[in-house]
C-alpha cells in the first residue's frame, strides 16, 4: 500500500471492499507513509473485532483525519464546503494563497526553524487509533518502511519477530514512515534519524516475499506512473520529481520480480526454489488523474469520502474481473504496465 498523504483514503476504500469478501484471506501487508497508517489501523481493528472491526477502525481513523486539517501539511481543510460528487480537480490547492505562501516558506526554512517545537498533529491521531498491544497481537503481519537519513537505506519495521530478533513496529516507526523532511524534523529511533519511507520503498515488496507464505501479491497503487504533459512551473517540476523519486524503489523491485518470473517461465530457475509470484493491482489512474500533488494535503471530509468511493469502486471492479484468478494466475503484467514492454 503506497503513501500519498490524503490520497491514502483511496486505499481505505479498497480495503473496505476487500474486507467484506470473506473468501479473500490477507496474510501480510506492507505499507509506506499513509499506506503504513492504513496497515497499522487495519491490523489493530482486526485484532479487536475481526474484519468488521478492521473496517470500523479505518473509518474512524479517516474521519478523525478529516477533523485535523494539518496532519499531512498546510491548508488541509480547504474547500470543505464543496458538495459530494464535486469535480476532483476542485480539491487541488494550487490556487490557495496560504498553500502558495507555505511552499515559499518551506524553500527558505527547515522544519527545525519554522516548527522549533516539533508539533505534529498526526502523532495525536495515531496514538488514538493504533494500540501497540493490539498491533503486536494482530493476526495480520505488518511491514512498514522508513528511510534512514544517514545511509539512505530502507528500514523495515515488523510487528512480529523480524531480522533484528524482535518486533519493532510502534508509533515512532509509523511517524518515521510518514515523515516528509520538508514538513517535519526527522524521527529518531535507536539513535538513527528517519524520513518518509517513500524515498526507499513505496511500498517495500521484499518483506512480503521473504516473510510471508502467500503467493498472490496485490499492489494498491495511488501514485501516477506517467503524466500527459511536461511540467513547466517550479511547483510542477518539484511535484513531478517527487513522484518519480517515490516510484523508483517500487519499480526496481518490480523489475527484479519480472526477471525472476521470466527465468522461471523459461525453465532456467527452479520454480520450487524461487517464488513465482502471482501479481495483481488495484488502481484508478483515470479517476485520480485530475488530482495534483497539492491535493495530498487536503483533508476535507467530502474529499476523503470521494477518494474512499473511488477506491471502493476500483476494488469492486477488480474483484468482479479477477476474483477467480486469485490463487491460480497473476493478473498484472509487470513488463507491460511498469516497464513499457510487451510480454
Amino acid at each position: 500500500m503506497q503513501g500519498g498523504g490524503s490520497h491514502g483514503a483511496f486505499t481505505w476504500g479498497v480495503l473496505d471492499r476487500l474486507l467484506q469478501d470473506e473468501s479473500i484471506f490477507i496474510d501480510a501487508v506492507s505499507g509506506t507513509s499513509a499506506g503504513a497508517l492504513n496497515a497499522a489501523v487495519m491490523a489493530c481493528g482486526w485484532a479487536d473485532g475481526g474484519r468488521e472491526g478492521a473496517r470500523a477502525a479505518l473509518s474512524a481513523f479517516w474521519h478523525e483525519v478529516a477533523g485535523q486539517p494539518a496532519c499531512f501539511g498546510p491548508a488541509g481543510g480547504t474547500r470543505s464546503a464543496l458538495a459530494p460528487g464535486a469535480d476532483l480537480a476542485l480539491f487541488n490547492l494550487n490556487q490557495n494563497p496560504f498553500y502558495a505562501w507555505f511552499n515559499a516558506v518551506m524553500r527558505q526554512f527547515s522544519p527545525q526553524q519554522f516548527n522549533p517545537l516539533g508539533l505534529d498533529p498526526l502523532r495525536r491521531i495515531i496514538e488514538r487509533h493504533v494500540q501497540p498491544a493490539a498491533l503486536l497481537a494482530s493476526p495480520l503481519r505488518v511491514f512498514v518502511t522508513a528511510t534512514q537519513v544517514r545511509t539512505g537505506q530502507p528500514r523495515i519495521f515488523d510487528n512480529r519477530q523480524g531480522d533484528g530478533g524482535r518486533a519493532d513496529l510502534d508509533i515512532p516507526a509509523l511517524l518515521a514512515s510518514a515523515c516528509l523532511p520538508q514538513l517535519f524534523r526527522p524521527v529518531e529511533i535507536e539513535g538513527e534519524a528517519y524520513w518518509d519511507g517513500g524515498y526507499s520503498g513505496n511500498p517495500a515488496l521484499w518483506p512480503l516475499i521473504y516473510r510471508s507464505q502467500a503467493m498472490d501479491l496485490l499492489l494498491v497503487r495511488i501514485n501516477a506512473l506517467s503524466r500527459p504533459s511536461v511540467p513547466d512551473t517550479a511547483e510542477e517540476i518539484a511535484d513531478r520529481v517527487n513522484e518519480i523519486t517515490f516510484n523508483a524503489g517500487l519499480l526496481g523491485e518490480l523489475r527484479a520480480i519480472a526477471f525472476v518470473q521470466k527465468l522461471v517461465s523459461e525453465g532456467r530457475l527452479d520454480a520450487g526454489e524461487y517464488k513465482n509470484l502471482r501479481l495483481h493491482m488495484v488502481a484508478d489512474d483515470a479517476g485520480l488523474a485530475p488530482l495534483g500533488a497539492s491535493s495530498k494535503v487536503n483533508t476535507s471530509l467530502v474529499f476523503l469520502r470521494q477518494l474512499h468511493a473511488l477506491g471502493l469502486a476500483a476494488a469492486d471492479a477488480w474483484l468482479a474481473a479477477h476474483r477467480r484468478d486469485v490463487g491460480v494466475r497473476g493478473t498484472l503484467d509487470i513488463r507491460k504496465t511498469f516497464l513499457g514492454q510487451a510480454g
